[in-house]
Parts: C-alpha cells; sequence; structure tokens
C-alpha cells in the first residue's frame, strides 16, 4: 500500500513496482507478483482514523510506504494543527492500521528534525532539534511510528525531488527561462536526493527485518548555491546565478544551516547504492530534458 501516491516520491515506487525497473537496476525480484494498492488524499484521508483502519484492514498489505505529508515549510508555520494532523496523526493511525494487519510500515521522514548547527553529517542517533513546525511535526510522526507500530521504519531524506508534480529543480529551471539573474543563498549545506534513487532503497528496505532509523540521500554534500548552479549549467541557460547569505535572503522561515545525513545505517544493513548528488542529478535532467 503506497499512501500519497501521486507525490514525487510515491508516484515513483508506484513506476518502479509496474515496471519492475529504476535507474540503479531491476528492483527486488520478491516483487515481481505484488499486487500494490496507490492511494492519495482522495482515495483516504489518513487523519480519519476509522476510514484508515477500516481501508488497510480490508486490503491487508504486507508493507505500508507513508510517502504523505504536509511539505510546505512555510505553510506549516501558519497552519501548524493541519501539519500536525497530517505529518504526526497520520503517521499514527497507519501505525495502529499495519500493527492491526500485521504489515511493515515505512514513515518517510525529513532532515529538517534537525537543528544544523554542526558542521559534520548527522547519524542517525544523533539528537534530533527540529527548528520549525514542519520539522517538529514530523519528528512527532517518527515517533508515533515507533509507539504503536512494532514493524517499524523510518527514512529521513532531504531536498528531494522527482519527475511528478513541483520541485526544486523545476522551479529554478522555470525562473531560469523567466529572469536574467537567480539569487541562492549559498550558507545552507545538505545532500540533493534523487526521488528514483530513494524509492529504490525504501523498496530494499521493505524486504527486510532491519527495523530502525534510516538515513537516504544523494551522496555528498553541497550548497543551495552548488546545487542550483549545476541545474542551471545542465539545462544550458544563460541565467547568472548569484550567491547570498542566508540573513541576507529573507524569509520568516528558520531553516537548518547544516543537515547532511551520513548512511550509517544502510551500510550497516541493505548496502548503499545512492548516486552522488552529481550523478543522480545529471541523470534527472537528461531524462526530463528528453520528455
Amino acid at each position: 500500500m503506497i499512501i500519497g501516491s501521486n507525490g514525487q516520491l510515491g508516484s515513483e515506487l508506484a513506476r518502479q513496482l509496474r515496471s519492475g525497473k529504476s535507474e540503479l537496476g531491476d528492483i527486488p525480484a520478491a516483487y515481481q507478483n505484488a499486487v500494490t494498492l496507490c492511494l492519495d488524499i482522495d482515495q483516504l484521508d489518513i487523519t480519519d482514523l476509522t476510514r484508515t483502519m477500516v481501508r488497510v484492514k480490508s486490503f491487508s498489505p504486507a508493507v505500508i510506504f507513508n510517502c504523505a505529508g504536509y511539505t510546505n515549510v512555510g505553510d506549516c508555520e501558519t497552519h501548524a494543527t493541519e501539519a500536525f494532523r497530517v505529518n504526526a496523526i497520520g503517521s499514527r493511525n497507519l501505525a495502529m492500521a499495519a500493527e492491526q494487519v500485521g504489515a511493515k510500515l515505512i514513515y518517510v521522514s525529513t532532515d529538517y528534525v534537525f537543528s544544523g548547527e554542526r558542521t559534520t553529517p548527522y547519524r542517525e542517533y544523533d539528537m534530533t532539534n527540529p527548528l520549525g513546525v514542519y520539522g517538529l511535526t514530523k519528528l512527532a510522526g517518527e515517533e508515533f511510528a515507533q509507539q504503536f507500530c512494532s514493524r517499524w521504519f523510518v527514512v529521513r531524506t532531504a531536498w528531494l525531488y522527482g519527475y511528478n508534480g513541483k520541485n526544486f529543480v523545476k522551479t529554478m529551471l522555470k525562473l531560469a527561462k523567466e529572469r536574467s539573474e537567480i539569487t541562492v543563498v549559498d550558507d545552507q549545506f545538505g545532500n540533493p536526493t534523487n526521488a528514483a534513487d530513494l524509492a529504490f532503497h525504501l523498496l530494499k528496505i521493505a524486504l527486510t527485518e532491519e527495523y530502525g532509523i534510516y538515513h537516504c540521500t544523494g551522496n555528498g554534500v553541497c550548497s543551495w548555491y552548488d546545487f542550483v548552479s549545476r541545474i542551471v549549467a545542465l539545462s544550458g541557460s544563460c541565467v547568472k546565478v548569484k550567491p547570498c547569505s542566508t540573513e541576507q535572503y529573507a524569509s520568516p522561515v528558520k531553516r537548518p544551516a547544516y543537515s547532511a545525513l551520513e548512511h550509517m545505517m544502510l551500510n550497516a544493513t541493505v548496502g548503499d547504492e545512492m548516486r552522488s548528488w552529481q550523478d543522480a542529478l545529471d541523470a534527472y535532467m537528461i531524462r526530463i530534458q528528453e520528455g
């Protein structure tokens, strides 16, 4: 069961399960005859406990991928209750339903559970300390998944972009066509992540009983300025990319200055096949330009 199936990650999971292939190679053979139920908000409101329990029990999945989320960081600050309902209560409801049918639950979380005060990548066991509502509600969702389901995986990712729907890369490409200059912060660092790579690893993880917290992002660290500079260069645009500091870039939302994640759990269990952020972005740009 894929929750949030119309999003960047959920749609990529569904695509790989349909085709049996990913950009990293064939997905595990165990999924060859898998029956997949794809649900988005129109089919199931996970904030409704009763309906969630009924729907999950009727399908009785072996695995639930919770890719749903209230992910607009700015809106979370002004709609905190709704963000909590989706990111936390929705996670609790799916965890309770998963436990009811004996399913494994994968909850997709975020680098925003960390404060970003350090200068080396965060490991899975490092202390969390979210700066804003988005990170706080996702952390609550992590905790609910662990409290209400005995077969849980929490997978934290960052700077995600995919082929379906809106994302940062597509926004930058649009701006590159509309403007002569793009200003981007150069003092916030993290790991850009291709949804195709993340989906492939979620499928690997779900086959195991290696329960726990995982970090799964593109390999390598860069700033938003580095990321945009490469996007623009690969697009062939002549737009100028101008660096600025977080202090210069007016934003009502406080974001972690350094939220890179280390893949300790991946390396200790199923293996880390995530591409470098550069290689994954290069492949993405080629594919979207080919249409």
